[in-house]
């Protein structure tokens, strides 16, 4: 056995001995700069350059500069951030096109997410892949659909005003052409896009009190700063008056409207008793859902809640919340809802 390791062991020995002459030998391997280069490099250093002369720093004035360019005699310097981008759209041909709403030169551009907020994680994780399961239809290789026959009518006869019209709608009066339901994939599974909290005050136009209550709570509510709107026209049965102030929304995108409905499902809603839902019948056909909460159900809001004295309670109003989502009908912005926690009750309106 000894006899078999005695290779072995001198290999190693021999290897521990070799091993300083190789390490001493590896910085000759080694490639250096040349010292010509050396020089060169501290030859173009900044610090050689001369500063600059006594009159051109006694001459220099910030001031006055700024005055001639607000009075137009002088010109600001060529900047990236001088570019505006077109404020309309007019067309894929047209020589100004505006950028993408990604781009920070963007009308459109708005900066984030700063935050995840947990409901969109839920969806991200749970219920676009349970949605994407429950309304997808699977085609096998080789399947043509069925031609789909124009829903709109053509211009019979021989007038000249016919040609090159746009085609003309179905027959019946108030009949309106549904959006077509588009094959679902990964790309266009639902998804909630904004949210808009309303609330109608009519008891305004007397007391301004009632309408700055409406807008202190919708902003604490919603995160977001309140809008007034004044009536457009006088409505005898509702007792408006064309002018006046009656009512204010919140708009709420992206975090704010994810924190709001998270806090509506979860917080708000299972303390409302004998409430039953959302009506079924709610829905504009186009993926939008809304609904009403009274004012003892708004006052359940724990930012309400919290600070319930510094609100008049006779002054509290309702509100009404609008869910907008991109899907195109009623029956998958149902089936969003229902994922995220609403629940709804009656005869739905598909």
């Amino acid at each position: 056995m000894a006899l078999r390791q005695l290779p072995f062991r001198a290999a190693s020995g021999l290897c521990r001995e070799v091993r300083p002459a190789v390490q001493a030998c590896r910085p000759s391997l080694r490639r250096n700069a040349s010292s010509p280069a050396i020089h060169e490099v501290e030859d173009s250093s900044s610090f050689a350059v001369p500063p600059p002369s006594k009159d051109l720093v006694q001459n220099f004035d910030p001031i006055a500069r700024s005055r001639q360019r607000r009075q137009g005699k002088k010109q600001l310097p060529a900047s990236r951030y001088q570019y505006r981008s077109p404020k309309y759209y007019r067309g894929p041909l047209h020589p100004h096109q505006p950028p993408p709403p990604s781009d920070p030169a963007s009308r459109e551009f708005q900066p984030g997410p700063f935050s995840l907020p947990r409901l969109e994680q839920t969806y991200q994780s749970t219920i676009a892949a349970d949605i994407l399961t429950l309304t997808y239809q699977h085609y096998p290789p080789g399947y043509r659909p069925p031609k789909v026959e124009n829903r709109l009518r053509q211009w019979t006869g021989a007038s000249p005003y016919f040609k090159n019209r746009p085609l003309r709608g179905p027959r019946g009066r108030g009949e309106e052409l549904r959006l077509l339901h588009e094959p679902r994939t990964f790309r266009n599974i639902p998804k909630i896009t904004k949210i808009t909290v309303h609330s109608f005050v009519p008891e305004a136009q007397e007391n301004s009190a009632h309408l700055h209550v409406a807008g202190m709570i919708l902003q604490a509510v919603s995160n977001v700063r309140a809008t007034a709107h004044k009536a457009r026209h006088n409505v005898v049965g509702w007792g408006l008056r064309e002018g006046k102030y009656v009512a204010v929304t919140s708009d709420m995108e992206r975090e704010d409207a994810h924190h709001f409905l998270a806090k509506l499902v979860d917080v708000v809603l299972p303390r409302i008793k004998e409430w039953k839902g959302v009506p079924g019948s709610s829905g504009d056909g186009a993926g939008n859902m809304t609904f009403g909460l009274t004012p003892q159900q708004v006052a359940l809001f724990p930012e309400i809640e919290v600070n319930y004295d510094a609100y008049p309670p006779k002054m509290i109003p309702g509100m009404h919340i609008t869910i907008q989502t991109d899907a195109t009908n009623n029956k998958d912005a149902r089936l969003l809802l229902q994922a995220v926690g609403l629940p709804f009750y009656g005869k739905l309106n598909d």
